[in-house]
């Protein structure tokens, strides 16, 4: 049998593994940013993008998805991967807090399945913050909700 205290919750970004993983100015910059639901500074982002990305390999995930729900009824992901080739034709393993907090998906969210033209609609998706990231069949899943946005001419 499998250590069931211990197991519940392993695979959660929460705010015991943020405490424990974040500088602790970092950590108290993203409190303060959730209780006053203020936008992530990127600064912030940046470190937050590099402690769940080394906790999410460390749980041996290799892609992560901006998981939302677009205007079809169903949860959509986006996933892209932390590999990164370098100028030497090796792997290095990124990811930053602008590919954290903002993402956008392919047209296939709008209910028209992307006819139209991309001028007159966009969607955007940004994360949530007080939402815990967490890895699904070797995935980190971030949370976001996602806007649309009509533009009229």
């Amino acid at each position: 049998m499998k250590d069931i205290p211990n197991l519940f919750g392993s695979l959660v970004f929460n705010d015991s593994v943020m405490k424990a993983r974040l500088p602790k100015e970092t950590y108290k910059a993203l409190k303060n940013t959730i209780a006053a639901g203020k936008h992530l500074d990127l600064e912030v982002a940046n470190v937050v993008a590099n402690a769940m990305k080394d906790w999410a390999i460390e749980k041996g995930a290799t892609h992560y998805t901006h998981w939302f729900q677009p205007m079809t009824g169903v949860t959509a992901e986006k996933h892209d991967s932390f590999i990164s080739p370098d100028k030497d034709g090796n792997i290095i393993m990124e990811f930053s807090g602008k590919e954290l907090v903002q993402g956008e998906p392919d047209a296939s969210s709008f209910p028209s399945g992307g006819l139209r033209a991309t001028f007159e609609a966009r969607g955007y998706t940004a994360w949530d913050p007080t939402s815990y990231a967490f890895i699904k069949d070797g995935t980190l899943c971030i949370l976001l909700p996602f806007v649309h946005i009509v533009v009229k001419h």
